[in-house]
């Protein structure tokens, strides 16, 4: 079997049990706590309707991961966060 990349791996996947056992067997408890942080994250400040402080008090996160989420929304060039953002609202 050749090697194929995670970005490719995850493309296969169809339903979301499937991401879900994936990426339970790929990433610790804590990893996927920490991605669903993000995420959640994103999507608050996406909304654009709380501070960052607000946001990481409803959530239970630091302003840190709040403030790096929010550079990667707004500065970063990936667009990774606001691409899919923009396609699920």
């Amino acid at each position: 079997m050749k090697n194929i990349n995670l970005s490719k791996a995850i493309l296969a996947l169809k339903k979301e049990n499937e991401v879900n056992d994936f990426f339970t067997n790929l990433c610790t408890p804590a990893e996927i706590k920490a991605l669903n942080e993000r995420w959640n994250v994103a999507q608050l400040l996406y909304k654009n309707q709380l501070s960052y402080r607000d946001i990481a008090e409803k959530l239970k996160t630091s302003t840190t991961t709040v403030t790096r989420v929010a550079r990667f929304l707004s500065n970063e060039p990936y667009q990774g966060y606001n691409r899919i953002l923009k396609r699920l609202n």
